[in-house]
């Protein structure tokens, strides 16, 4: 279960308006795959029950958007994105390991 009040528990890098252009930049990836809705509920489910248990640095909340999406498009989708569009998706800044 997420806490109500998780953000303010995340170092400083990391704000509310941070976790808004993430979601704002899965939304713009969830339309260009053409994504179930569905899908895009439980990856922004995901991201937040994750920030209410751990902190996460200001350098890896796009790895943790990416990681929530994958997931969930695994747990949703018929024909998933690959680990290779992912990638792809996030400009080469992370690779499959």
């Amino acid at each position: 279960m997420a806490f109500p009040y998780y953000m303010k528990s995340q170092n400083k890098g990391f704000t509310e308006n941070l976790r808004a252009e993430v979601v704002n930049w899965l939304f713009k990836v969830h339309s260009k795959y053409r994504l179930w809705p569905e899908t895009l509920y439980i990856t922004v489910n995901l991201m937040d029950r994750y920030l209410s248990h751990y902190e996460i640095t200001k350098e890896d909340h796009y790895l943790l958007a990416v990681t929530c999406l994958l997931i969930a498009t695994k747990y949703e989708e018929i024909y998933p994105p690959t680990v290779k569009d992912f990638i792809k998706i996030t400009n080469g800044k992370f690779n499959r390991e």
